[in-house]
């Protein structure tokens, strides 16, 4: 029945475990209706889980009330992925089933285990009995994460509670994750930092701060637009938080449409907000940063080749990386992107090839396990042991506000490295980073642990940071707003440039006729393109390509323009007409180019 909650909080108080003056839900009352997708945002440790663990009845408050619909039936993925000892598979994710005919005859359960990688996606089911058998000891975090999330998916949950689902996800698992959920009636409370996931999904968004909860219709566009709304009525000491939130809607008005529809009227308020915010980086002048500091060579695979144990990663491929080049790679898991960002380090030697350094290139990587810290220093004195300042193009910061923007507020600056979480810890890490002001920098996975808004500052941060830089990350919100270019890694021993980006990527991979990184049974070969057609393809390619420059410099003096001419009404309305008919015209011919450059690979 429409409207109908699932379930409701009455007035719930919930502590910090131990400690009754710290209070994370403070007379929270709220619900949620059938068929509703809830999104969850909010600093880390700010009450987040502690908001999930009382919706599933996993956590009593401390007072109020919380009541459920009779017979509901409800999922719950915690962010530990612990099994029983000893536990296959097939024990964690198919209790719900008896014989193996009654999950195979179920579409929805093939579905699950295809789109999350325990089984093939192919009609056949090769494959079946040794990926059910598995033990679930012997699994890697990311397959433990996989498992856990099909046992919260597996059956008819009415309320499905997810929290952080998207770890360990590359795009493509996030990509059929997000469209796995649209496709179900159940209602969805999810936690996530991927904000594509929550635009992508999420019908209301409820903001977890300071023992408060408000709630928003929307996903994360509408969410920030309402947060602008907010904070343009704040007092002068949020100007701050105030002038981040411009320049997010910024980057959200000139970046791709939104997949979900903003209400007009906010789409209109926000108009007023970013009509004088500039771009979010000024690309020109932060390469003219970078050239100076880095000169013309900076890291160069020449002829590299690259092995992982039988299978070849890098063929024989000469990759150069200029000064001010900011790459995103991306590529399924287990594809080999880390593995690529160590040869570019030098710390995996090449099979083949060479790799060359330029001179003056300071290099800094961002790995995905935890270095040691100096655990008898408090916070700010592990920044400042880096540096005192640090500059991001013009503007010069100290270590105290770097690390505000990275999510230690003053206070919390005191604290002792030794008792700072696992999020924490990994955003101290990326502050030391900073402060070293490498001009090479190379993230692995650095959304891993950080809340939404430090994610905005990590990338406001980015915006401004003149040097080349290399991302590895499924969160494809971060890699299509600080990444110019994106390469993809298809497992054919190549790096592969998409100039149509993370879709690109997608519709790539949708037409390897795969979802888990295997051929579907079944599949029928490509007819073989004549000679004559392939060099017809690579002329129209080339064509396309000098179309595509033309029209990325008509964009770039349209923009220029429309600054120019904010007082003229009249004006203003005939450059953003031309603009709109550029922009259709530039997705075209990015398109033609796609299929121009299938057909002449083919």
């Amino acid at each position: 029945m429409a409207g109908q909650n699932l379930v409701n909080l009455e007035n719930v108080t919930a502590h910090v475990p131990g400690d009754a003056s710290r209070v994370l839900l403070d007379a929270v009352s709220l619900g949620v209706e059938r068929g509703e997708r809830v999104g969850v945002v909010g600093l880390n440790g700010g009450g987040k889980t502690t908001l999930l663990e009382v919706l599933s009845g996993r956590r009593a408050p401390d007072a109020g009330r919380v009541s459920r619909l009779g017979g509901l039936k409800l999922a719950y993925l915690t962010q530990g992925d612990d099994f029983a000892p000893g536990s296959t598979v097939r024990d964690i994710v198919l209790a719900h089933y008896g014989a193996d005919h009654e999950w195979a005859s179920d579409a929805k359960a093939r579905d699950v285990l295809g789109g999350l990688g325990i089984l093939p996606r192919s009609a056949g089911g090769a494959g079946i009995g040794s990926s059910l058998e598995r033990p679930t000891d012997g699994l890697s975090g990311g397959e433990k994460r996989r498992v856990a999330l099909a046992r919260a998916l597996l059956g008819e949950p009415d309320l499905v509670v997810l929290d952080e689902p998207t770890n360990h996800l590359d795009i493509e698992g996030v990509t059929w994750l997000a469209e796995h959920l649209l496709s179900r009636r159940c209602g969805v409370v999810v936690v996530t930092h991927d904000r594509w996931f929550l635009d992508a999904v999420c019908t209301r968004t409820w903001e977890v701060a300071n023992g408060r909860v408000e709630s928003y219709l929307g996903g994360y566009q509408d969410w920030v637009y309402a947060r602008a709304e907010r904070t343009k009525q704040a007092d002068a000491a949020e100007a701050r938080r105030r002038n981040l939130a411009r320049k997010e809607l910024a980057w959200l008005r000139r970046g791709p449409p939104a997949r979900t529809s903003k209400p007009r009227y906010r789409i209109e308020a926000a108009e007023a907000l970013i009509a004088d915010v500039p771009p979010p980086r000024n690309t020109v002048e932060l390469l003219g940063f970078a050239t100076n500091r880095l000169g013309r060579t900076v890291l160069e695979l020449e002829d590299a080749t690259v092995r992982i144990a039988d299978r070849t990663l890098l063929d024989h491929q000469t990759w150069r990386l200029g000064p001010g080049d900011r790459i995103g790679i991306v590529g399924v898991n287990g594809s080999g992107k880390t593995t690529l960002l160590k040869a570019l380090t030098g710390e995996r030697p090449l099979d083949g090839g060479k790799r060359v350094q330029g001179s003056t290139v300071q290099l800094a990587q961002l790995t995905q396990d935890l270095v040691d810290l100096p655990k008898d220093m408090r916070v700010l004195e592990a920044v400042e042991a880096v540096a005192k300042y640090v500059r991001f193009g013009k503007e010069e910061m100290t270590a105290s506000q770097v690390a505000e923007r990275l999510g230690f507020p003053p206070a919390r600056q005191w604290t002792p490295v030794g008792r700072l979480s696992g999020g924490e810890r990994r955003r101290l890490q990326l502050t030391r980073l900073l402060m070293a002001e490498p001009n090479v920098l190379l993230l692995d996975e650095p959304t891993n642990d950080l809340d939404v808004d430090t994610l905005t500052n990590l990338e406001d941060l980015l915006d401004g940071w003149p040097g080349t830089l290399v991302v590895v990350s499924h969160d494809r919100y971060l890699t299509e707003r600080v990444c110019d270019t994106v390469v993809a890694l298809f497992g054919d021993g190549r790096i592969t440039h998409l100039p149509g980006g993370i879709e690109e990527y997608l519709r790539r991979r949708a037409a390897q006729g795969t979802d888990t990184g295997a051929p579907q049974v079944g599949a029928a070969p490509k007819a073989p393109t004549s000679a004559a057609d392939q060099r017809a393809a690579r002329k129209e390619a080339q064509r396309l390509e000098r179309r595509m420059t033309q029209l990325s410099k008509r964009q770039e003096q349209l923009h220029a323009l429309l600054a120019a001419a904010a007082t003229d009404p009249q004006q203003l309305v005939e450059l953003s007409t031309e603009l709109k008919q550029v922009d259709a015209e530039v997705e075209q011919v990015e398109q033609d180019w796609l299929d121009a450059a299938e057909r002449a690979e083919a």
